[in-house]
């Protein structure tokens, strides 16, 4: 998933991305709601962490025009106030979550996760097409009684075909979908995971196919 953190504590910021990019996220991090404004203008994203109170701003006009302008990204607002009628003023201009600092980052993750399902509709954390299931909470590939443990990214990119399974997807699509915009990424990363992901996928009943010219999709055997 991409997200987007809106966070003018610099080291706070750091330990965010660093956690969420450990979990096989791209993350792009704006310190100003300027930035934040420009970031959103050349990329979209699964998730935004916004913070309250930030140099150029409130963080609530923020979500409330991204709410006005019928924006569907999910929003978890990170605050230091506590009282419920903050929380609910937050929920009602839109927020789908908050979080209260100081925080634990299982917590945030925890969050980050629920809302994401909300988001997608899904139940659970599992996913299954052709005899193959994909645990997300796991970080596993199922199939014919194996267990196959998946790296973050690797994983992220599989979330990307179950989520769609025959759809086509394109390099630029994956790229988007793995890396921030200070990645140092080319297309021949996603060569590299598509390669890597066409082995952990033999012998199941799903594989993932070249549309020449177009990209990848997910197709069963």
């Amino acid at each position: 998933m991409r997200f987007l953190l809106i966070e003018d504590n610099m080291q706070l910021a750091a330990n965010i991305v660093e956690r969420l990019q450990l979990d096989g996220h791209a993350v792009d991090h704006a310190d100003t709601l300027e930035a934040a404004d420009d970031l959103i203008a050349v990329a979209s994203f699964d998730l935004i962490l916004l913070d309250i109170m930030l140099p150029d701003g409130d963080g609530r006009s923020f979500l409330e025009k991204h709410r006005q302008a019928r924006e569907r990204t999910p929003v978890i607002v990170v605050t230091a106030r506590s009282a419920v009628s903050d929380r609910v003023g937050l929920l009602d201009l839109g927020a789908d979550d908050y979080i209260t600092k100081p925080f634990d980052f299982s917590e945030l993750e925890a969050r980050c996760r629920a809302v994401l399902r909300r988001q997608g509709g899904a139940a659970d954390n599992q996913k299954s097409f052709a005899n193959t299931t994909l645990d997300s909470a796991s970080a596993e590939l199922r199939f014919g009684g194996q267990a196959i443990a998946l790296r973050n990214r690797e994983l992220r990119v599989l979330e990307v075909f179950f989520n769609a399974p025959g759809q086509v997807f394109s390099k630029s699509h994956l790229m988007d979908r793995l890396f921030s915009l200070s990645d140092e990424a080319s297309e021949n990363a996603i060569e590299v995971y598509v390669g890597r992901l066409r082995k952990r996928l033999e012998g199941s009943g799903a594989k993932i196919e070249t549309v020449r010219g177009l990209g990848y999709r997910m197709v069963a055997v």
